[in-house]
């Protein structure tokens, strides 16, 4: 059986500095981002298309985005899997391309998850479960580059 869920976000542009979009330096990409109940999120554009780099840019979102749907779906199927994780981090990467005519695209991203496990036992299908995790994972499921997995695994000391 299938479900549909609905996820409802605003986003609001603050960055009018008095003239609008009259030029291409005239105004800030300054954004909010928020969802009912939430915190928000200070977004803009990336530091290179004159974005705030005090803020999150959508490219860091998706990669964020990728990486919390793995570490979520990792640790759903290592509970089924009876292994213990008692730590989890991840220093996932993303690489986007510009295009000559000034679009670009996501090229890929690659998830460095560290997973540390209660027992040395479980280390080798702990490590196997990262496979079963990316099919789980919705966001990795619905994008059009490779996810990639460069994942670590040891118990805990």
């Amino acid at each position: 059986m299938d479900f549909d869920h609905h996820y409802a976000v605003a986003v609001d542009w603050q960055g009018d500095r008095g003239t609008g979009t009259s030029g291409y330096r005239e105004y800030g990409r300054e954004h909010l981002v928020t969802a009912s109940g939430k915190p928000a999120i200070d977004g803009s554009a990336d530091p290179a298309f004159r974005g705030d780099p005090a803020r999150w840019n959508p490219e860091e979102m998706l990669v964020a985005a990728l990486a919390q749907c793995h570490m979520l779906s990792y640790l759903h199927v290592a509970v089924t899997h009876g292994v213990v994780v008692t730590g989890y981090s991840d220093a996932a990467v993303g690489t986007m391309r510009q295009t000559h005519d000034g679009g670009g695209h996501v090229t890929g991203v690659t998830l460095r998850p560290r997973v540390e496990v209660a027992d040395a036992s479980m280390i080798e299908l702990a490590s196997s479960l990262h496979h079963e995790a990316s099919v789980k994972c919705f966001i990795a499921a619905s994008v059009n580059f490779p996810v990639a997995h460069e994942p670590e695994t040891r118990a805990r000391s």
